[in-house]
């Protein structure tokens, strides 16, 4: 059977067609489930193998990026969540849902309402959007662990991408290997503008929890599940577009 995959949307989330035609390429069954659909129980979080929150500008960003849809899930369902986590099944969180996996406290370290990291706005004061190169870490992430050491492309755009955790915590975090993904040039993270669009401390682009079933990323993979979605397609010898990678390597876990 195909993974059930829930695609979960609400008011401001804008890349939820994508992200579902990127599981549907992948192999999955994907549906896109309104937040008002699991508060009136309509829907079940329990039915499906993973989680996908997708970006946007959930509730216009209002107080801050992803924040009111934190609160809202930690509201209305929390218990589901628990259960859903604690099941080993799948999370990944992109852009505005990385933003709300970290206010949700599930990343970094899996502490349900306990934010232990942010997402400022970039250093550049603007959003940015713009094609960016990865260097895929050494992680747990299930997501991604097929892919270490090699460098990617995706697309960013968002205002709120800076990863920012104290010093104590980020020391947890690189001795568990919970980067996934770092900003990069040439093989090497780094922090310089542009290939760093927001200036995120250690270049830090995505993160996992230590099992590896949750991601939360900045970058977009489901803005390149097709090679000519990247500009210079016709020059480059991509064989397989690099963010389809991320969606099939989830399916086959099921």
């Amino acid at each position: 059977m195909k993974p059930r995959v829930l695609i979960l949307k609400t008011d401001g989330t804008n890349c939820d067609q994508e992200t579902k035609f990127a599981f549907e390429l992948a192999g999955a069954k994907p549906e896109i489930v309104y937040m008002q659909q699991l508060r009136s129980k309509e829907k079940k979080l329990d039915d499906y193998q993973i989680l996908a929150i997708p970006g946007g500008f959930s509730y216009g960003d209002d107080i801050a990026s992803g924040k009111i849809f934190a609160v809202e899930l930690l509201t209305f369902l929390r218990d589901q969540l628990e259960q859903f986590v604690a099941q080993d099944k799948l999370i990944i969180g992109i852009c505005n849902g990385f933003q709300i996996l970290v206010r949700i406290g599930l990343l970094p370290f899996g502490n349900i309402d306990n934010i232990q990291a942010t997402l400022n706005f970039n250093d550049i004061g603007r959003f940015e959007c713009r094609w960016v190169n990865l260097l895929v870490e050494e992680s747990p992430s299930l997501f991604t662990n097929h892919l270490q050491g090699k460098e990617i492309m995706m697309q960013v755009a968002h205002a709120e991408g800076n990863f920012f955790v104290d010093q104590t915590l980020l020391n947890e975090i690189e001795q568990n290997n919970l980067v996934a993904l770092r900003y990069a040039i040439d093989g090497k993270l780094t922090q310089q503008f542009p290939h760093n669009p927001n200036g995120s401390i250690h270049a830090i682009a995505g993160i996992c929890n230590k099992k590896g079933n949750i991601l939360g990323l900045m970058p977009h993979p489901e803005r390149f599940i097709i090679k000519e979605q990247h500009p210079n397609w016709r020059r480059m010898a991509i064989d397989h577009p690099h963010g389809l990678h991320l969606f099939e390597q989830a399916v086959s876990q099921f």
